[in-house]
Parts: C-alpha cells; structure tokens; sequence
C-alpha cells in the first residue's frame, strides 16, 4: 500500500454449477492465496457460490440454505486473512430471493450488497426469480450473523489506510457507481454475470472504462467462467480493472481458465481527482450504510507498469491519430485568433530548434485552413552571438520548403548598443548578457508585428513554461502560444510525426532539427558549435516531463514521483540523478509561478495544464513543504 497503491484482484474460479460447498472451498482457497500475495479487495463474480446459470433452482430452499453454509464454511477458513472480498451469493428472506454478495473480511460478514437492477432481456432470466428491492431487507439472521448490514448502497471504509473505501454494484446495467462514488468511495466493484455475445467485449470494456472516468474511480469487473452452463448463453471470465478511464489490467474473453487479474489501484490518486472535481459530497457523504475494517500496513510490489513517457502513446498507430488531432486543435485554434484579432499575417520568430519548428508547421496548416496564402507567415530569424550555422541554416531552408516570407534581421549590433547604454561588459556573460538578446528579439517580433498589422505567435512550450525557462518578457511573451501546452517530450513527437510524412527535402531538414541538441543559443558559440545545451542546465526533459505529468497533472507529492521515476526510469537515470533533477524542478516550478501569472493565452490539450485558469497558485509562495516531502526519501 505504499503512496497509496491497493493490490487488486479478480478471479472467476472454475466453479461446480450447483454445488455450494465444494465452491465455497475455491472460494475460501482463492482468498488464502490471495492473502499470500497481498490482495487487499478480492472480488469474485455474481452468484458464484452456486452459479449465475442455475435458473430456477436460485428459488430452491436447499440450494440457498446451501448457499449460506458456504459462506459460513468461507468465514471460517478464512480468519485472519486480510483480503476484503466480495462473493456472490444468493439469499432467500421472507419468501423472496435476492441476488446479493457477501462482503468478507479476515473471517467476518461485513454484509450483504443487494442487487437493484436486474435486465429485463436477460437469458437467464434474473427478473422472473429475484425480487427487487429498493434499500435493504430486514433479514434477522444470516451465516450466524444477526441482523447483518445489507443494503443496495453500501461502502466498506479502511479505518487505517488513507482514501480506501470500496463500494458494490451488481451487475454492467447497474447505476449505483455514482452514488456510491459521490458518497465517497474510491473503487467500485461489481461482481456481474455478463454472458458473451459477438459485440459484448468492446461494449463491457467500454461501459468499464466510461464509469470509472465519469466517476472518478477504480473499477473492477468480475465475470464467470468455466463451470457456468452452456444451455442458454457462454461465460468467458472477462475481467478488467480500470482507474479514472485507463485499463491496468484485462483478461481477455476465454484468455484464461480462471480469469485471473491483479493490478495496484491508486486510492490516493483517485481521491485526489474526487476533491479537485467536486465528485464527493453533494449532500451524499457520509449518508450510505456500510461497515469498517481494517488491514494489514504494508509496502506493496507495483505489477502495474510505470510509463516513462506518459504524454506519448506506445501504439504507433494511436500515437499517429493523436498527433494529426493535436495539429487540427493548434492550428484551428491559431486560425481562429487569426480572424478575431483582424490579422494581415502571423509573425513568428524562427531558431532553427524543435519549438519555433512545430509552431511554423501549425501556421501553415492555420493559414491553409483560411485560405490564405502562406506568404502571410512572416518567419523572421534574428541572429546574435550563439547562433550556429547549423540552426539558421535549418531555420532558412525550412522556410523556404514551407515557401513562407523569409526574414533576417541581425540583432548583434543592437544588443551591443543596450548592453553599453546599461553599462554590461561585452565580456560579461551573465544573465543580463542572455537576456538582453531574448528581449531584443521579442520587440523585434513585436514591432514587425505593428507595422504589418499581425500577431506575434509564441513558440515556447509546457516543459519551458514549468521551470520557467524563458526569458521575462523575452521569449516568454507573444500575443498568442501555440505551443503552451505541450510538452518537450511531445513536442519532438509530432515533429517526427509531421517527419515521417512530408516530402523527402522537408523530411531531410526536420530529422536535423531533431537531432540538435536542445539551446536558446544566448552564449557565444565556439569553432560553430553550440556551447549552451538547455539539458546540461535544467536537466533531462524525459524527467521533466515525467514530473510535470505526475506533479501537476496526478497531484502526486514529490516523494511518490519519485518512487515512480525511479521505476518508470530504471536501467536510464540512476535514483541521484533523478533526485538532483526533482528538486530542481520543485524549486524552478515555484519560485517561476510568477511568469505563468501572466503568460500569453493558448489551448489546453488534454488534462495537464498550466494555464492560469487551470493552475490557481500564488506566484509567492514557498516550496519548503515540497522539497521537505521529497527530502524524506534520503531518510
């Protein structure tokens, strides 16, 4: 359980059709084994003491009387053991059935989850034999259990493990997830006995994946297997495990014969994502039955992968589809700004780098979306003191492939006149020195910008904007930034992408750009190379962009992006290079707020932003609580 990770697992034992007791001994089996492994919530699939296909024999008194013993028999082999479990089970009171799930733990009845939503068009034909039921029943006694907790909206609280309360709904029709979930539960199971149909694993995994994103949760489906009868309809054992929309873990239909799946839900994580979206409460928290239970505190093995690049997409294929998506969003946005602001042309200053080439690549896809020739895009490249041969002279043929209005303006002189008006060695190397050719160029973009009634387009991106790289009032100001929600990471991806399809001279240039070493070229360079490499300075980008992701975009605390980093980063970063990088981010993502307070508009993307609107943070304050959290992991 370590930041918040809680091993999950479902498994659709090969049961007996009809036979309690010898599938109350898998059950009871499954839980010791998972207690082994340090499963903390265990779920099995509906009615799976007696099986889901049983018809009408559910309503025999035999069968439910066995049913109950099977759960006594469960209690009993399995005291002490620390997975919470969810078994189902049908129970007969007052001479009605329902279908329900007793809910175990370390040898308990925690109580009973009663199914509310049967199908109508259901095969098995669950509506002719349980009644339904709008709250709970008032059962006496059940498993030797006296009037146990039971109720269609029930949530099982961790009293000593932060943010795990799990709920239960039964069944893919069932719509309590949202209640359950506004009244504070962080993972929803649902034990269910979907049957496959040629349509029903894309519909399942779809349903799966919409709950738990809409609801902000983890999402865990269990469904029979083998051993379930073949009369009507055939079970599969499709089992998945989801958080906040993203798949951990599925087990294909017939994949396996027990249909097992475990995966590690982030608690923390999702109720983090609860608070900040206003998904709990609303009248509901603290309202529902249910009943506490405790576990055993323990580290936990992550088996869930940790991707090292979470902007990126592993299928290239996906990966393809997000970059031309992300092209349309950029340059319809640009576009539109275009329009409103009555622009005659978009001026962009152009380095030879991976920034300034992505946001000239989404003007001219803008100006062809208007109909406007590309003439109308004024790229002006300002050399100085750093400028290498190798960049401007990408930044010149590149223009002249895009077939846009070239210019150049040297800005050495220039420079020298304000650094002697402020009385700066030419010799002096500082910041001062940097950051005066920075301004220089903006208020040449900006003053090209006047006299040819157009708008200045920004080029800097998400990874600069978070450690403030960038020079105030310099490269840090346009009129409008179409980059400034995307990441380095990303951005190298999409130029590759835009590499990979355009025609060889253009594809030839590109494949330069990305191999430069990322720098903003303010310090002079030596025999034509460049002598100031961004990465040696602030560090690598695959980590920035790994915290910003998990930081910013997850609300992890430093010490859990960490702990992630150096698994998602093991065999490239060792753990001191990690944490060198890590505090340095900690320190420049908040003393830089101040830049990101008034930075230019541009889009958001996706879920990660630093837009003023997204991130309301005071540009003042301190980062002595986050560095301390982080410092803890030395201890």
């Amino acid at each position: 359980m370590k930041n918040g990770f809680i091993k999950v697992k479902c498994v659709s034992p090969k049961i007996k059709l009809g036979s309690p007791e010898f599938n109350a001994t898998l059950v009871a089996e499954e839980i010791l084994k998972a207690d082994s492994e340090g499963v903390k919530v265990l779920v099995f699939p509906e009615l799976t003491l007696c099986g889901a296909s049983l018809g009408d024999l559910l309503r025999d008194r035999l069968m439910l009387e066995g049913c109950e013993n099977g759960i006594k028999a469960i209690m009993e082999k399995t005291r002490g053991t620390d997975p919470l479990a969810f078994v189902g089970v049908p129970v007969g009171y007052g001479g009605e059935v329902y279908s329900c799930v007793a809910v175990l733990q370390a040898g308990c009845l925690l109580g009973l989850v009663v199914k509310n939503t049967v199908a109508i068009d259901d095969v098995l034909g669950q509506e002719k034999i349980f009644s339904p039921v709008e709250d709970y029943f008032p059962i006496d006694e059940y498993a030797g259990v006296s009037s146990p907790v039971n109720g269609t909206h029930l949530l099982f609280t961790c009293e000593n493990v932060r943010d795990l309360v799990v709920g239960c709904e039964i069944g893919m029709e069932s719509q309590n997830a949202s209640i359950l979930t506004r009244a504070g539960a962080t993972i929803v199971v649902n034990p269910c006995a979907s049957y496959e149909t040629v349509a029903s694993e894309e519909y399942r995994l779809m349903l799966a994946r919409v709950k738990s994103k809409r609801h902000a949760c983890g999402y865990i489906v269990c469904n029979p297997g083998e051993g379930e009868s073949t009369s009507s309809a055939i079970f599969s054992a499709h089992n998945i495990i989801c958080e906040n929309g993203d798949v951990l873990g599925e087990n294909k239909p017939f994949s396996s014969k027990t249909g097992d799946l475990v995966s590690e839900i982030d608690v923390n994580y999702i109720a983090n994502k609860q608070r900040n979206g206003g998904l709990v409460g609303k009248g509901l928290a603290g309202t529902l039955g249910g009943n506490f239970f405790q576990l055993r505190v323990e580290d936990t093995a992550l088996t869930r992968r940790v991707l090292p690049y979470p902007f990126l997409l592993e299928n290239q294929e996906e990966m393809a589809k997000r970059c031309e998506k992300i092209f349309e969003m950029e340059a319809r946005a640009v576009a539109r700004r275009l329009t409103a602001s009555y622009s005659k042309c978009a001026v962009i200053g152009i380095s030879g780098g991976l920034d300034s080439t992505l946001a000239l690549i989404t003007l001219a896809k803008a100006t062809d979306y208007l109909g406007w020739d590309r003439k109308s895009i004024v790229a002006i490249t300002m050399p100085c003191f750093g400028t290498t041969s190798r960049t401007k002279s990408n930044a010149v043929l590149l223009c002249e492939e895009f077939g846009v209005t070239t210019r150049e303006i040297n800005i050495s002189e220039a420079v020298k006149v304000h650094l002697e008006d402020i009385g700066q060695s030419m010799e002096n190397h500082s910041v001062a020195f940097e950051n005066a050719q920075a301004r220089e160029r903006t208020q040449v973009l900006m003053d090209v910008a006047n006299q040819l009634g157009g708008i200045v387009v920004g080029t800097g991106d998400m990874s600069e904007v978070a450690l403030g790289w960038a020079t105030y009032n310099g490269d840090h100001m346009s009129m409008y930034n179409v980059n400034s929600a995307i990441v380095k990471t990303l951005v190298r991806a999409l130029v590759a992408h835009y590499a990979r399809g355009a025609k060889a001279s253009v594809s030839k240039i590109l494949y330069d750009i990305l191999d430069t070493p990322v720098s903003p070229e303010l310090l002079p360079a030596k025999d034509g190379k460049i002598q100031q490499k961004t990465e040696d300075l602030v560090g690598p980008y695959d980590l920035h962009d790994f915290f910003i992701y998990n930081f910013v975009g997850r609300g992890f605390a430093p010490d859990k992006v960490y702990y992630l980093a150096t698994i998602a980063f093991e065999g490239m970063f060792d753990k001191d290079t990690i944490y060198k990088w890590l505090e340095v981010f900690i320190k420049r993502f908040f003393s830089q707020h101040f830049k990101r307070s008034c930075s230019p508009d541009g889009i958001k993307l996706g879920s990660v932003s630093l837009s003023k609107t997204d991130l309301n943070i005071p540009s003042d304050m301190s980062y002595e609580l986050y560095l301390n959290n982080l410092k803890s992991v030395k201890k």
